[in-house]
């Protein structure tokens, strides 16, 4: 967009694809009709919408149809399955184990929880952001009744050993919930082959509108019980009552469908340019990269020393949109709880920028933007 910055914040959110909204639009206005009208044809019409994006989020998890469940986003499914799982299995303990670099939907819900009275583990992480399977192996105990941790960091991008976790909790008969909302239509996912309970995705973060979502939840080994959150109408299988969001419902099954059809053309690009920003960014003096091993292909969170960081987000935001990875909790941006998690200092973590790339970025951009960040670190430092 002319006079707006370069856009680099993809795990934000995304444009709604082109064929996205086409697919969207009849909804508004022919097949406006509502999914629980059984009686008539314009309930039918938007009943099918529902049913082939059930489909099509089903092909994109790995999953069957029936363990679909439409929320209207991550963070109610997040707190559906935390929640919901945390009443249904009270009768057989109270213990949550989770990681202290998930998001702010998974731990503030778990918060909530232990201020009802159950007990929370936060694990930590190492200094690359990977989590140490021992670690999770010993904080189970006979009390346990879910792990929770997310597929791949919003922040760094650092992806979980998530098949070797899920086993643990297998093992040990414990449901295993995983927000997939940043790994959704950027890698592969199957969530029954990783023996996931219960995982989320989110519609616009993957080039679908705002306002809808999914919730993963097994139908069998094991066969998941929730205790449901909102009531009135039994929609979702009684797990999610409310007049379904038809039309955003359309949009995210076939932005999953399109995550499927150009997953493999989309990472090997997002992943080249990826690697473009990195290496460039990294030729400034004082730059480092928060997080390694294997990571989502669009996103680069690279700090650097010797700067203020809260003026290096104020200048680069005029040329870049990229995210400091900090929850903005006042006037002034509070150091990323992931990074510190990671071990870097308050002034490492403010001073570090989260550039999320996608689609429509390109190679001209990717300069641009290394110059331009380039450019304002000098003059920071020169001051």
């Amino acid at each position: 967009m002319e006079g707006f910055p370069i856009f680099m914040d993809y795990n934000a959110t995304t444009p709604v694809h082109a064929k996205v909204l086409e697919w969207m639009m009849p909804t508004f206005r022919q097949h406006f009709g509502n999914p629980s009208s059984t009686n008539h044809a314009y309930g039918w019409a938007a009943a099918e919408y529902v049913n082939i994006a059930r489909e099509e989020v089903a092909a994109l998890a790995g999953a069957e149809t029936s363990e679909i469940l439409f929320t209207s986003g991550a963070t109610e499914a997040i707190n559906l399955a935390i929640k919901g799982a945390a009443k249904a299995y009270l009768k057989k303990g109270n213990h949550i184990i989770t990681y202290s670099t998930e998001h702010k939907a998974v731990l503030d819900t778990c918060k909530f929880l232990e201020s009802e009275g159950y007990e929370l583990t936060y694990l930590g992480v190492d200094a690359n952001g990977n989590p140490d399977l021992a670690a999770l192996e010993n904080a189970i105990t006979p009390n346990t009744i879910l792990i929770a941790a997310m597929y791949a960091n919003n922040e760094t991008g650092v992806i979980f050993p998530i098949k070797e976790m899920a086993a643990l909790a297998i093992k040990r008969n414990i449901l295993f919930f995983s927000d997939a909302t940043q790994a959704a239509g950027k890698i592969p996912l199957n969530f029954r082959e990783d023996g996931i309970s219960m995982a989320c995705i989110s519609a616009h973060k993957i080039y679908g509108p705002k306002g809808a979502g999914a919730l993963y939840i097994s139908r069998r080994n094991p066969r998941v019980s929730l205790i449901p959150i909102q009531h009135g109408g039994g929609h979702e299988r009684g797990f999610r009552s409310g007049t379904l969001n038809v039309s955003g419902i359309a949009g995210l099954g076939k932005a999953c469908a399109l995550a499927v059809e150009e997953m493999g053309a989309r990472a090997e690009k997002l992943m080249q340019l990826r690697n473009r920003l990195e290496e460039g960014l990294l030729k400034i003096e004082g730059a480092f990269v928060n997080g390694a091993g294997e990571r989502l292909p669009n996103v680069a969170n690279i700090g650097f020393r010797g700067v203020d960081g809260i003026r290096l987000l104020s200048e680069i935001s005029k040329h870049i949109a990229v995210s400091s990875g900090s929850a903005c909790t006042s006037a002034l941006p509070q150091p990323s709880h992931v990074l510190k998690a990671m071990g870097r200092s308050d002034a490492e973590a403010v001073a570090s920028l989260r550039f999320s790339l996608g689609i429509y970025n390109t190679e001209e951009e990717v300069d641009r933007a290394i110059e331009a960040v380039r450019e304002t670190v000098n003059i920071l430092k020169a001051h």
